[in-house]
């Protein structure tokens, strides 16, 4: 896709001015005229003209600071505007744009023959609607693409391995070699493709370098071209343009339900399930709005994940309306099939819908703001528990054997003030919080040893002893219970301390 003039046209923003106009730069501390209109082209004006020739030559003349930067980023946003043709768009500075359309025209007809010729003309009468005049060509390499759009007026689409016999009238400058070696390959008389592609291998890569030929093997797609897209496209997506823009919520809520099926059904054909979903509107405008829901479990359900995205509609601003719907899966994993009949159906299904409260909860409230403790891999109490998915399988203590733990375990110990009878036993009072409670019934001691494998060592202050702690069970006259622990080598001594680490239910 060639938009000649490019600068100007974003300069004049699709405004058709008829005043000449052109932009101009500093070169070498002159005043230069960098690109023209085509109204000042009549003029006879051209690049590179100093400007104050220009405004000898046409009194009239409009200028403004040519802006790259602002060229090369317009173009970008440009791109993203034709991603409603085709995943694959990127911008070509300085005045064009490259789409692969492969497997995406059959979109845009309802035969196959034809679906290439219909894309590109509805994706240049939107162009020319918003004031952008362009020339496309549709060939099986960019670099053919390319020169054909830069050459002929109309549009071009080549068949199918016609690039070699498309190109070989087609001045050499279109295959974009290097301004040296184009230069030096002109002084022999070499003026078109053709004439390129007739020469000596050998004796052109000895005069002029690999670069030259390399050009013309990606042209005639002897070799790959590397091309860069802004992003990639995601592995599963399903795509649908309207004819004219769409902006009500049903029409959008139904748009998201047929593409949901279409996705849907690709990942049922894969065995695959999807846990991360994305829509993307492309708005008239071309500004790109979405919304997204994350699920605890991959899915494949068409009608659950319509009615999670739909229910996000409300946050969506459809503009002057939405002229293509985008949807997106990722985070894909394997999903075998429910088998119906068999007495685990039931739990089952309990299970799919315990998942689907989690998903609602989840798009509601935060990714991050509903998870499970599960038991950790240690036994010191602060690394005891983690936090998992909501529906993460419990992995650690199960059954009876599993230590009694309090419901709530502080964020860090408390120290208390506690008395006991003897050394050894639990304490009968204790003050926490500025209250006094009097122990009514006590259970313990349980010793546990911080961990020696991770090279745990006291503070210079506190004895080796305070990395062993015995813990104990006590219930108050009120019949609250708390989790107790002392620290020291000799219960009673000077370095004895005691903390308050949990509450019981």
């Amino acid at each position: 896709m060639w938009l000649p003039g490019w600068p100007i046209l974003r300069a004049q923003s699709g405004g058709g001015l008829k005043a000449p106009l052109a932009t101009v730069e500093s070169v070498r501390g002159q005043r230069r005229l960098a690109a023209v209109c085509p109204v000042a082209d009549a003029e006879g004006l051209r690049s590179g003209m100093p400007l104050t020739q220009a405004r000898a030559m046409c009194p009239a003349l409009s200028v403004t600071d040519a802006d790259p930067a602002g060229d090369r980023a317009g173009l970008a946003a440009l791109a993203a505007w034709a991603e409603r043709y085709t995943p694959l768009a990127a911008a070509a500075p300085p005045e064009g744009l490259l789409l692969d359309i492969a497997g995406c025209a059959h979109l845009f007809s309802a035969q196959d023959d034809d679906g290439e010729y219909a894309l590109a003309s509805d994706l240049l009468a939107r162009l020319t609607r918003r004031g952008l005049p362009a020339r496309a060509a549709i060939a099986g390499t960019a670099a053919a693409a390319w020169a054909l759009a830069r050459w002929h007026p109309a549009l071009t689409v080549l068949p199918p391995g016609g690039e070699a016999a498309a190109l070989a009238t087609l001045p050499l400058g279109l295959l974009q070699i290097e301004a040296r070696a184009a230069a030096g390959l002109l002084r022999l008389g070499i003026r078109t493709v053709g004439d390129l592609a007739r020469l000596p291998r050998g004796e052109i890569t000895a005069r002029f370098g690999t670069e030259p030929l390399r050009r013309l093997d990606e042209a005639f797609g002897r070799v790959a071209e590397q091309l860069v897209w802004p992003h990639p496209p995601a592995p599963w997506r399903a795509q649908r343009a309207f004819a004219e823009p769409i902006g009500t919520a049903g029409d959008l809520a139904r748009a998201i339900a047929l593409l949901a099926a279409q996705l849907c059904q690709r990942l049922a054909d894969a065995a695959q399930g999807a846990q991360r979903f994305t829509v993307t509107f492309l708005r008239v405008d071309g500004a790109r709005p979405a919304i997204g829901i994350a699920t605890a479990q991959p899915v494949r359900n068409a009608a659950y994940v319509a009615k999670l995205l739909t229910a996000k509609l409300e946050t969506l601003d459809p503009g002057h309306g939405i002229d293509a719907v985008v949807l997106e899966a990722d985070a894909a994993a394997p999903l075998a099939p429910p088998q119906a009949g068999f007495a685990a159906l039931d739990a089952a299904s309990g299970s799919a819908d315990l998942a689907a409260t989690v998903d609602e909860l989840v798009n509601r409230l935060g990714e991050h703001r509903l998870w499970r403790p599960l038991p950790g891999p240690s036994h010191v109490p602060e690394r005891s528990v983690r936090r998992a998915a909501p529906l993460a399988s419990p992995l650690g203590w199960t059954g009876s054997t599993a230590p009694a733990r309090p419901l709530r375990l502080l964020r860090r110990p408390e120290p208390i003030e506690a008395s006991a009878l003897v050394p050894d036993d639990p304490p009968f009072l204790f003050r926490w919080r500025g209250c006094l409670h009097r122990v009514r019934a006590a259970s313990g001691p349980e010793r546990l040893a911080a961990e020696w494998w991770r090279g745990a060592r006291p503070a210079p202050e506190r004895e080796a002893a305070d990395l062993v702690r015995d813990y104990y069970r006590v219930e108050d006259q009120g019949g609250a219970r708390f989790w107790l622990f002392r620290t020291g080598r000799n219960a009673g001594a000077p370095g004895t301390r005691w903390f308050l680490h949990g509450v019981f239910g």
